[in-house]
């Protein structure tokens, strides 16, 4: 009688990895628009959550699903601050991904499964930073830092990554330099409600271009005023261009990109104090942020 052959240590890895791509595949789709194949997945019955950079802006979009079916979508709310879109399709026979709160650590095996055509794609690899919550370029809230070491497929943005034990834990987008992101679960969870209810996520709007500068005498950082919208907020607060605002809300300018950070959706219809130089003399002028328009 033969004796049964000793488990092989390393195809209990692949089929491992293979059953995580198995079980996840029925809520992954492939999405198409006029120039861009991306994946997403199925965050609600009919709701599908997938990266907002992969997204074309403007034509039809097409859904093929788990098995070869297609579905055509339709746009509920993009978020590109946060890189989180939502879609919209007439069938609610596929699972849900049901997604984690729980953190990865550096250093854990993780998986990515996307779609093309209907079929599945994935990429394996390891966790290599997680840090604090960060705000985007953008100026969007993003939960937690989490860049993974793994070859991401440009039609795998918007897929689903999933921790050893096949916990779907957020979505993979490209970051700068193509390096590899996760949008965590906690920010997918968030953004996407709100996108559902409103179909938008609101941003604080000054109204004004902007340019940074340095300060005369090299003494500190600011930011000149080079265009102002005549209908926006800085307009009404009485701001022109060629101001130079030195301080907001007492604090002091650091460059454009710390006002952005700091109009996210609770700047909304709030009042700030800004110290200005006009013409080389101090001023002071009190902005209520407005909703930035959709573009």
């Amino acid at each position: 009688m033969s004796k049964p052959m000793p488990a092989i240590p390393l195809q209990q890895l692949s089929d491992a990895l293979t059953d995580i791509v198995v079980q996840a595949a029925p809520s992954v789709v492939s999405i198409h628009s006029a120039r861009s194949h991306s994946s997403g997945f199925v965050w609600r019955p009919g709701l599908i959550v997938t990266a907002d950079d992969a997204l074309d802006d403007e034509g039809a979009i097409t859904i093929h699903l788990a098995g070869g079916d297609r579905a055509a979508a339709s746009v509920v709310g993009r978020d590109p601050t946060t890189d989180v879109a939502l879609l919209r399709i007439d069938r609610t026979d596929s699972p849900s991904v049901t997604l984690a709160s729980a953190s990865v650590p550096a250093g854990a095996l993780v998986c990515s499964v996307g779609s093309l055509l209907g079929s599945s794609i994935s990429a394996f690899g390891t966790v290599s930073f997680v840090g604090k919550a960060w705000r985007s370029l953008r100026g969007g809230e993003i939960d937690a830092r989490i860049e993974l070491d793994l070859s991401l497929r440009r039609a795998g943005e918007g897929g689903v990554a999933l921790d050893a034990a096949s916990r779907p834990f957020g979505m993979v987008v490209f970051g700068p330099r193509r390096q590899v992101l996760v949008i965590p679960a906690a920010t997918i969870e968030r953004v996407a409600t709100t996108l559902a209810t409103h179909g938008k996520v609101a941003r604080g709007y000054l109204g004004l271009g902007l340019q940074p500068t340095t300060l005369d005498g090299g003494d500190g950082l600011g930011v000149m005023v080079m265009s102002v919208d005549p209908t926006g907020p800085g307009a009404a607060a009485g701001i022109r261009q060629g101001d130079l605002i030195i301080k907001w809300n007492d604090q002091e300018i650091q460059g454009v990109r710390m006002l952005l950070r700091a109009l996210g959706p609770d700047a909304v219809g709030s009042t700030v104090k800004l110290a200005l130089r006009r013409g080389g003399n101090p001023a002071e002028a009190h902005l209520t942020v407005g909703e930035r328009p959709a573009t």
